[in-house]
């Protein structure tokens, strides 16, 4: 394709491509995901990464001034699928900060200047979804959506509803019956998203919004989840940020907490990028985190042996873990909310991403990431639960001796404290407030701007006529309890 950017299909056996005016949920040919790809030759690209450096310190008006202030968009030559910086729609996101972190270096046993912690917490809505919200809905501007949707552990509704407020489109969170933390729903009714309770958990929820968005097109959805490849684009600038506070010096290891795989995929393909237009010589190791209790990607990669494999991949051991998950009504159960999910969408791209990356991956329990969440908070650095997981993994990596003291390691913190509390509370006291299970009202709310979640049952016609739509809109779509035309991530 001859256009500057352009969306690919990552199924190497297919590559179909598609013109960035295009909205996907995934490739029409194959049902892959799909990447968000450049013609670099047609483009601006810097000769070395100082060159940001030099366009911020000419400091610009209007428009550059927005959008430099903007921690994503001050690198958007590097995600240059827009047409003009007028398209960009950004709330100040990214201005995040990567902290030397030398009091839990040595708890830790890591020597001093080696631990870092890049701190996603400090986004407007309290998590690194930001980073990818404000290229998805810059996406969403260009080819004129009226209505976004997502389903949800928590952070990914709350920066939806921030961002879909701000710009005047309507919101549609779905979330699962099971837990979901106070400080994340409270974000989603605050900024006025319709809330749908569905009953199941975070994978039914993204089953069912993918469906609609592909088979029900006159309500007007548009994805918002990290299946939506201009999502990633977004959450790459969060290496471009731990690279500019290092001086430009790629880091030894980068840890995450693995839960849709999103910011693991972004990270590879930010580094592939780079790599590839000669930025940088040394690309680091990466550490994939799992909780015990969502452990999919831990379970095929080193269980299994699954691998990228040039993008042939296993897919009939990732079609039988998941039948297995489905014959043993095998669900995700993790207190690290955010990361509880037994079917990560990105999959492939994350084992792309580990493939890039000389990347390892890792399983720890409920008890080691509440141990590292505490040891974070107790040096000044308060956290949602499932960035502990980051750097507990830090901590058996550690232990098993792959990661050496002297090394230089990353930890990326994904979201506030604030997120959470009920988590930190019982944590330090015993008290369990309870997140929330069951949305059905007990009290009726008696607020002007009251936004009340609505329980749907895990129903096509419930929920489309709960979104304002009705039954005609899925005449001819072959409805199954559990099951949807849309694909689970194998080709």
């Amino acid at each position: 394709m001859t256009d500057r950017a352009f969306q690919q299909c990552i199924n190497p056996s297919c590559a179909a491509t598609y013109p960035v005016s295009e909205v996907h949920v995934a490739c029409r040919a194959c049902g892959a995901l799909l990447d968000i790809k450049y013609n670099w030759d047609r483009l601006p690209v810097p000769k070395s990464l100082n060159y940001f450096e030099h366009r911020w310190n000419t400091k610009g008006t209007g428009t550059q001034g927005r959008v430099d202030f903007s921690g994503v968009w001050r690198f958007r030559e590097m995600l240059p699928f827009f047409r003009t910086d007028d398209d960009i729609v950004t709330i100040g996101e990214g201005r995040t900060m990567l902290q030397q972190a030398d009091l839990l270096a040595r708890q830790l046993g890591m020597k001093p200047g080696t631990t870092l912690l890049q701190y996603e917490g400090l986004n407007p809505s309290g998590s690194f979804k930001d980073n990818g919200m404000t290229a998805a809905f810059t996406h969403a501007k260009m080819v004129g959506a009226k209505k976004v949707a997502c389903a949800s552990t928590g952070n990914t509704s709350a920066s939806l509803a921030m961002f879909a407020s701000l710009s005047e489109i309507q919101g549609v969170v779905f979330i699962g019956s099971g837990k979901i933390a106070f400080g994340k729903l409270s974000q989603a009714l605050d900024y006025g998203a319709l809330t749908l309770q569905i009953t199941g958990d975070f994978d039914d929820c993204l089953r069912r919004v993918r469906q609609i968005a592909v088979d029900v097109p006159k309500l007007g959805i548009y994805l918002m989840n990290s299946v939506n490849p201009f999502r990633l684009e977004g959450q790459k600038s969060i290496m471009y940020r731990v690279l500019e506070a290092r001086g430009w010096e790629p880091p030894d290891w980068v840890i995450v907490p693995g839960g849709n795989m999103g910011n693991c995929s972004a990270f590879g393909k930010a580094f592939a990028e780079m790599r590839e237009l000669g930025l940088i010589k040394k690309v680091p190791r990466l550490a994939v985190i799992n909780a015990a209790g969502a452990n999919t990607l831990h379970r095929l990669y080193n269980e299994q042996g699954v691998r990228w494999n040039g993008g042939k991949y296993d897919t009939q051991k990732v079609g039988a873990h998941y039948t297995w998950m489905n014959e043993q009504n095998w669900q995700a159960h993790t207190v690290a909310s955010a990361i509880e999910i037994g079917r990560p969408v990105n999959l492939p791209k994350a084992l792309r991403a580990l493939d890039v990356m000389d990347g390892v991956v890792r399983e720890v329990s409920d008890e080691e990431i509440l141990e590292a969440r505490a040891l974070v908070g107790r040096y000044g650095f308060g956290c949602e639960p499932a960035s502990g997981a980051s750097v507990a993994g830090l901590q058996k990596l550690l232990a098993e001796q792959v990661i050496s003291p002297s090394d230089t390691v990353v930890c990326i913190l994904t979201g506030h404290e604030l997120k959470d509390p009920n988590v930190t509370v019982k944590y330090h006291t015993g008290i369990d407030m309870k997140s929330v299970q069951d949305l059905a009202p007990k009290v009726e709310p008696h607020g002007k701007l009251s936004n009340r979640p609505i329980p749907v049952a895990d129903d096509l016609e419930a929920i489309v006529k709960a979104m304002g739509g009705d039954a005609s809109m899925i005449q001819g779509i072959k409805v199954e309890a559990g099951k949807t035309s849309v694909p689970v991530g194998e080709y």
